[in-house]
C-alpha cells in the first residue's frame, strides 16, 4: 500500500466546504469520486483542514492510499482532467507510512481579505468581505495583539462542535492595509485589509470568528481591550460575528 499526498487549490464559492456531505457538492466528495473512477475502488481522502462553505485554498494538503502502480504524476494529470476548473491539483508525491495530512502538520496559515469603503471589482467580489464602514486598522492591530501565544480559544470556536480541547497556539497575527492587489499583471485598486494568522491548529470557525471580532474593534463597536476580555471569558456569545466564508483562504500547511 502506497500513500500519495496532493496539494490542491480551489475556489470554494460553489461548494459546501471541504468535508463530504450527503446531497451537497463538497471538495472531498468530488475528489473522492474522481479517485474512485481512476482506481476502480472507493478511495478515502484525508484533508489537512476542513474548510467551511465558500472558503478558498491556495495550499490545501490531502492524502490517500493506493494499492495500484500509478505514480503520483499520473494521478495529478487524471484528477485535473476530471475535476471542475475551480479545483486544481498543483502537485502530487509519495509520502512515507505514518504520514497524516492533519496530524502531521506542524502549523497552518490562513489569510482573510477585507475590502473597506471602496467599490468591489467584479473580478474579486467573491473573494473579499466588502465592508462599507471605514475601519480603524491601528485599533484592530492593537486589540488583536493579545491573541498571539498559547491560549484557550473557546470564545472563538463554533458552538456546534464536539471538540474537547480548545487550546491552540497562534504564532503570528498580521494585519496589513494595502492600496491595491496584484491581478494578472495589473493592479486592482481598493482599500484592502489582509489579516494573516499562523497557528499550530485551528478550531471550527476560529479564524472567521476572530476576524469578525477584530472588525468590531475597527468599527468602534468595542474598545481595544475587549478582545482580551473575550478571550479569557471562554464564551462564544461574548465574541463578534462569524465573518463570511468568501474572504478566507487556507494559504499553506507546514510539515
Amino acid at each position: 500500500m502506497k500513500q500519495i499526498s496532493l496539494v490542491i487549490q480551489y475556489d470554494g464559492t460553489n461548494y459546501r466546504g471541504w468535508q463530504r456531505q450527503p446531497n451537497a457538492p463538497t471538495l472531498q466528495g468530488l475528489i473522492e469520486e474522481a479517485l474512485c473512477k481512476i482506481t476502480g475502488r472507493a478511495t478515502a481522502l484525508t484533508g489537512a483542514g476542513r474548510t467551511d462553505s465558500g472558503v478558498h485554498a491556495l495550499g490545501q494538503c490531502a492524502s490517500f492510499s493506493t494499492e495500484g502502480s500509478l505514480p503520483p504524476e499520473i494521478f495529478q494529470r487524471a484528477l485535473n482532467a476530471m475535476l471542475p476548473c475551480d479545483i486544481r491539483v498543483i502537485s502530487a508525491e509519495y509520502v512515507p507510512d505514518g504520514f497524516h495530512c492533519r496530524y502531521s502538520a506542524r502549523r497552518k496559515r490562513y489569510f482573510y481579505v477585507i475590502l473597506n469603503s471602496f467599490p468591489a471589482s467584479p473580478f474579486i467580489y467573491r473573494y473579499v468581505w466588502d465592508i462599507k464602514h471605514t475601519l480603524d486598522v491601528g485599533a484592530m492591530r492593537n486589540a488583536s495583539e493579545c491573541l498571539v501565544g498559547r491560549h484557550d480559544f473557546k470564545s472563538f470556536c463554533a458552538t456546534d462542535t464536539d471538540v474537547k480541547n480548545t487550546v491552540r497556539e497562534i504564532f503570528s497575527l498580521l494585519i496589513e492595509a494595502l492600496p491595491a492587489l496584484s491581478f494578472m499583471g495589473t493592479e486592482i485598486k481598493g482599500n484592502f485589509i489582509i489579516i494573516t494568522i499562523e497557528a499550530d491548529g485551528f478550531l471550527r470557525h476560529m479564524v472567521r470568528n476572530i476576524v469578525g471580532t477584530i472588525v468590531d474593534t475597527g468599527r468602534g463597536k468595542t474598545h481595544t481591550g475587549a478582545i482580551e476580555e473575550i478571550l479569557y471569558a471562554k464564551d462564544r456569545r461574548k465574541a463578534g460575528m462569524t465573518a463570511p466564508g468568501r474572504g478566507l483562504f487556507l494559504d499553506k500547511v507546514f510539515y
